[in-house]
């Protein structure tokens, strides 16, 4: 890996967070699943690395919390669901991604719970933790998708754009 990725990888991680901090007054309206979208499209591999240092950048500003279980792989389930579909152009198919990942956040934040209850009860508990957690965020979960699917629709193409000419032509950068 070369200085100019470390650099960038290093760049972008802070990108996230900043953007995840100058919205958090608004619930569940956040950039980070757009840009997560367009860095595993762009960036390839190397969008792994930006997700692991966000998500640790994260624990050093809340601290450790159950809620550190679902960063350590909700975020990573988005970028391979990006890598599955990856040959999509269209800001439309993206919004559709990210407004469903922002509607199942809440379901899959929930998967923690499941298991709590399991290990601190029954299977039973933790079905009814997990459910009731998710239930509990249903109308922060609507608010979310709703969010995402109008950023990405609008954002997508410009973001897209203007990304891909830094990257390959100011930076040029190595994918994989």
């Amino acid at each position: 890996m070369r200085i100019k990725d470390i650099v960038l990888i290093g760049m972008l991680s802070a990108l996230l967070i900043a953007v995840k901090e100058v919205l958090a007054f608004l619930p569940n309206i956040e950039l980070v699943s757009l840009l997560i979208i367009l860095f595993a499209l762009l960036l390839h591999k190397k969008t792994l690395l930006i997700i692991s240092i966000f998500v640790l950048l994260e624990c050093f500003i809340y601290g450790f919390g159950l809620w550190l279980i679902n960063y350590f792989y909700i975020w990573f389930i988005l970028y391979f669901i990006v890598r599955i579909f990856k040959r999509e152009q269209s800001s439309f198919h993206w919004a559709v991604i990210s407004g469903v990942f922002g509607l199942t956040f809440g379901a899959l934040c929930s998967i923690p719970y499941l298991f709590m209850g399991w290990f601190n009860g029954s299977f039973l508990t933790g079905i009814q933790s997990a459910i009731a957690f998710w239930i509990t965020g249903i109308p922060f979960d609507i608010t979310h998708g709703i969010s995402n699917f109008f950023i990405t629709l609008f954002l997508f193409k410009p973001l897209y754009k203007n990304l891909n000419r830094v990257i390959t032509k100011e930076i040029y950068i190595d994918k994989d």
